[in-house]
């Protein structure tokens, strides 16, 4: 399994679209609605996926797709794009810029290149298995931690876990230094930067995690989920990312509790 640098290229072709397709509704009329499983969705969700689908059924005909708004287009080659526009919604009709585009490519059922970009600030995270991870184009690198009290821990919302998951998420919030609310995909972007130790996640589906994963781990970190298995499609989406690998074991011993 491997990826073709055409493959790399047109990643970010996707997101550039992306990108341009969302930029007007920021902090502008998004048409704001509300799915049936009660989150939000603009406009620019739709309009976002909608620019990287054509690409991709123009490009790669053979190829299937996983989109957040859109569902998913069986392919026949084995390869899937998994697309989620804006992941981090209500950042976005909040008007902060910490939201971002996720972009991933499956092959076989594993996430080999990813993208984490942030549109607005022009920022670009992108993963390729066997390949250092590049922000806007130059290394990035994840940074050592000694131990876990040390750690600088990030979630999204400790409201998005069921309740043994907040039980388990609780005691590993007591065994770190200090930890970080909201953020959503852009966390994983800043512990690939060096800014964050750990981001510990669950109930996220395939467009949340598949594109982190060649982000995090090309960066010299590691993802798995709560047992220590590797994320694929078939992930349950409890998910553990890790700046230093060294630091998984101690993560998940701390959620171990679950359910205790």
């Amino acid at each position: 399994m491997r990826i073709r640098d055409t493959d790399i290229a047109f990643a970010q072709t996707l997101a550039d679209a992306a990108g341009a397709a969302i930029r007007p509704y920021f902090r502008a009329d998004h048409g704001l609605e509300t799915k049936s499983d009660q989150s939000p969705v603009t406009l620019a969700d739709r309009a976002g996926e909608q620019a990287m689908r054509e690409l991709i059924e123009k490009a790669y005909p053979q190829d299937g797709i996983v989109g957040e708004e859109f569902g998913i287009t069986e392919g026949t080659s084995g390869r899937s794009w998994v697309l989620d526009p804006i992941d981090g919604t209500r950042a976005f009709i909040s008007g902060r810029p910490i939201f971002g585009t996720l972009i991933a490519l499956t092959v076989e059922g594993w996430p080999l290149l990813g993208v984490i970009d942030q549109p607005i600030l022009r920022e670009r995270w992108l993963g390729t298995v066997g390949k250092p991870t590049l922000f806007n184009g130059k290394p990035a690198k994840t940074r050592a931690c000694r131990e876990l009290s040390a750690a600088l821990l990030a979630t999204t919302s400790p409201a998005l876990f069921a309740d043994d998951e907040l039980h388990a998420f609780e005691h590993l919030d007591s065994a770190v230094r200090s930890t970080v609310l909201g953020g959503d995909c852009y966390n994983y972007a800043c512990l690939a930067s060096g800014y964050l130790d750990v981001v510990v996640e669950s109930g996220l589906k395939l467009h949340d995690f598949a594109a982190l994963v060649p982000v995090v781990e090309g960066a010299g970190g590691r993802m798995c989920d709560w047992n220590g298995d590797p994320l694929t499609v078939h992930s349950a989406g409890d998910v553990i990312a890790a700046g230093d690998p060294a630091r998984i074991e101690d993560i998940i011993e701390a959620l171990a509790c679950r359910g205790h």
